[in-house]
């Protein structure tokens, strides 16, 4: 991870046409690009993208009517976001709505492979489609690259997840993409990358066909939005998609789109200082007497760690008082909660409190911790 960006190498990425406000992106680095993609071009435009508040438009050129052709809005966030991932971006009104589109793809009766331990939303979707006969599912532990390997031989759809919500499991997301390729099936590969971001891991680099975004979590940053996104280097996949945004009506509100890519100007340095004081956080809970077990993939904004028991865990999360207990996750506040308390996550161990780490002060955040920890005997 680089020391100034926590970004993933750079590579050449297959960007929509049309692009607008830098030349030759591919030669700067994520951090710039973030800053500097999805600008309006020519003199006299303002520097940043403005908000079009528009539903339809003057006849004359292609854009009619904003849930079929978009706003410039909307764009400029879709351009910023292709760039940092390498393909067309399609934003959608929130997470799941994009993780929808994805599905709503399948055919009745697909198979789709997902993740045992994942987003309780996602599998929510699925188990709802199985109700109601439209696919089958297939639970798959998400380090068990060896099984995942095998789905690719058999299933529809290839849903992954890396790092996992909440258990924070990193998945062989170029091994699983390699045996999908390799398969007679061909089954689509999907990334959930709403906890890397765009500058922790490059999937469609790995050889995913889309990756998904929260765009509410890390993306936007600040707590404020509801938004989703999909990216895709396959021309006709991101065809599929905007198609079902216009025909499923999940479009994004245009404060949301200008709130987002505001955001994603900033995630750079963000998510560097979030995952740097994340590191550091990880290594002293790892050493305290509450702490059973440290989960901490090396890197990112994201901890996961469990104490004795749901009590002692409900206990902690009470009684912080600079981190907050809250759901969601992803912006500059600190927050934690205890997910298998949650309908979708009862699966999880009971005493799992998953972390979000913010950008408070790091020995600011460990006294809080630890004056919590320590009143847990």
């Amino acid at each position: 991870m680089s020391d100034t960006t926590g970004c993933a190498a750079t590579h050449r990425p297959a960007c929509e046409a049309g692009y607008r406000g830098l030349v030759n992106d591919f030669e700067w680095s994520p951090r710039t690009r973030a800053i500097q993609a999805g600008r309006p071009s020519g003199a006299g435009s303002p520097l940043n993208t403005p908000m079009v508040p528009a539903s339809n438009f003057v006849a004359g050129t292609e854009r009619l009517y904003s849930r079929e052709n978009g706003t410039p809005t909307w764009e400029a966030f879709e351009q910023a976001v292709g760039v940092l991932e390498g393909g067309t971006a399609t934003a959608f009104a929130s997470g799941i709505a994009a993780v929808s589109a994805v599905f709503d793809l399948l055919p009745i009766g697909a198979e789709v492979a997902v993740p045992s331990y994942s987003y309780g939303g996602t599998r929510a979707r699925l188990e709802r489609d199985e109700r109601l006969g439209r696919v089958t599912v297939r639970r798959i532990g998400p380090t068990d690259t060896g099984a995942w390997v095998e789905a690719a031989k058999e299933v529809d759809l290839l849903w992954l997840e890396s790092p996992t919500n909440p258990t924070l499991d990193v998945m062989d997301v170029a091994a699983i993409a390699k045996a999908a390729r390799n398969s007679g099936r061909h089954p689509k590969v999907v990334v959930d990358s709403t906890f890397a971001t765009p500058l922790g891991a490059q999937p469609l680099a790995e050889g995913a066909d889309v990756v998904v975004h929260s765009a509410t979590k890390l993306i936007g940053g600040h707590s404020d939005l509801l938004l989703g996104v999909t990216v895709t280097n396959d021309a006709a996949l991101a065809g599929q998609l905007r198609e079902s945004r216009t025909l499923g009506g999940a479009t994004p509100g245009v404060f949301e789109a200008w709130l987002a890519l505001r955001g994603l100007r900033t995630l750079p340095v963000r998510y560097a200082a979030a995952c740097r004081t994340a590191e550091l956080l990880a290594d002293r809970l790892g050493g305290h007497k509450a702490v059973e077990r440290v989960r901490f993939p090396g890197s990112g904004a994201m901890i996961a760690f469990e104490l004795a028991d749901a009590a002692t865990a409900d206990k902690l999360c009470g009684g912080l008082e600079l981190i907050t207990h809250a759901t969601s996750l992803g912006g500059v506040e600190s927050s934690v909660e205890r997910r298998a308390a949650l309908e979708t996550d009862r699966h999880v161990p009971a005493g799992l409190v998953r972390f979000s780490v913010g950008l408070e002060d790091p020995a600011d955040l460990w006294r809080d911790l630890a004056t919590a920890l320590d009143t847990l005997g």
